[in-house]
């Protein structure tokens, strides 16, 4: 007979409810980035020395500080996904166990 690994739902919920503020820190964080990142390209433009706009925003995204600034928009959604993969294989572990469960019951309603 084939070894069945046994898997545990409640770490799974207790995965998933410990970790659920840094999940939403994670997206709320990556969000901010993304969105600052509009702010900040019109700040740039702003202490531009060009008249043109289109030489403004080429300044713009040649800056150092939008530059470190798409690093650390990379940087969130590495830690976001980071998270929400994590929660996803804590989802799949319960379901995991579900069905494991639903097949044990299969299985002792056909042995008795």
């Amino acid at each position: 007979m084939k070894e069945r690994k046994i898997v545990d739902p409640q770490k799974a919920v207790d995965y998933i409810r410990d970790n659920a503020e840094a999940y939403a820190f994670a997206k709320a964080h990556r969000m901010y980035v993304e969105e600052y990142r509009k702010s900040l390209k019109a700040l740039l433009m702003k202490r531009s020395l060009e008249s043109a706009v289109n030489a403004q925003e080429r300044e713009a995204y040649s800056h150092d500080e939008y530059r470190e600034h798409l690093q650390a928009i990379f940087e969130a959604i590495m830690e976001e996904e980071k998270y929400r993969w994590e929660m996803v294989a804590a989802q799949a572990r319960i379901e995991v166990w579900r069905s494991q469960e639903a097949s044990n019951r299969v299985e002792a309603k056909v042995t008795i």
